[in-house]
């Protein structure tokens, strides 16, 4: 099993910024792909970013331009640093790693004024 700690979640002003972070351990060998998802309740959740071991990275329409992805292979984690927040990125995110797919508890980041 792999195991996360997830940090930097809260409230923030429209416009402002915030950084997630995640760091994996337990049975992370082979561990390709780390990332975020997000999720407002009644709705599917929804891909923030990804980033491959080889640094290649994926958004999400609704954030390109405004949240970075990064990633540290040595220490197995993974960022988000997320600027011009808006309202509608108030959810729930979620860190994750594929290939096989494992999920952190969530954090809560609330976007409003």
């Amino acid at each position: 099993q792999v195991q996360f700690v997830e940090s930097g979640g809260g409230l923030v002003q429209p416009g402002g910024s915030l950084r997630l972070s995640c760091a994996a351990s337990g049975s992370i060998f082979g561990i390709y792909v780390m990332g975020w998802y997000r999720q407002v309740p009644g709705k599917q959740r929804e891909l923030v970013a990804s980033i491959t071991t080889d640094g290649r990275k994926n958004y999400g329409d609704s954030v390109k331009g405004r949240f970075t992805i990064s990633r540290d292979n040595a220490k197995n984690t993974v960022s988000l640093q997320m600027n011009s927040l808006k309202p509608e990125d108030t959810a729930v995110y979620y860190c994750y790693v594929d290939p096989v797919r494992s999920w952190g508890q969530g954090t809560q980041v609330t976007v409003s004024s």
